[in-house]
């Protein structure tokens, strides 16, 4: 049985093993002020990000989950961006990813958001197995312009 629950300062050195998992499985390299900063935020309750962490039966750390909502255009409450979604590589297929969805999906209807979204790579074929059963595609395509 998974449990879901909100990242604590008590939580860092579990987060901090899955977070490197998360990075090394898109290839990304954050210094580690960013780092410190993203935890900290997440454990903040004001900082408008929030975190949570999945356990198995036996308490063990196996997926974090990060989320933010903002101000949209075309609805008058906000939406519900999940930002990072990462599962421990030994237990995927066993529904945490969809108990992480599902956590922030209640958290989201919870406080009035109007929709979850979220983005992932084209290749990460795994993980869009799953996201094309519990949501819909839009159809959009990503843009960015990095500015630092």
């Amino acid at each position: 049985m998974t449990t879901i629950a909100p990242l604590t300062e008590a939580d860092h050195d579990e987060w901090i093993a899955l977070w490197r998992g998360y990075l090394a499985f898109y290839e990304a390299d954050l210094d580690d002020a960013t780092t410190a900063a993203t935890f900290e935020r997440l454990v903040d309750a004001g900082s408008g990000i929030h975190g949570a962490l999945a356990r198995d039966e036996n308490g063990t750390a196996v997926g974090i989950v990060h989320w933010l909502t903002h101000a949209a255009t075309w609805t008058t409450t906000d939406y519900c961006y999940l930002e990072d979604l990462f599962v421990s590589p030994e237990v995927r297929g066993g529904g945490v990813g969809r108990a992480l969805i599902a956590h922030v999906r209640a958290w989201a209807e919870q406080h009035g958001s109007a929709k979850v979204y979220w983005l992932t790579a084209e290749s990460n074929a795994t993980a869009r197995v799953l996201y094309d059963r519990v949501a819909s595609r839009s159809g959009m395509i990503h843009y960015q312009i990095s500015l630092s």
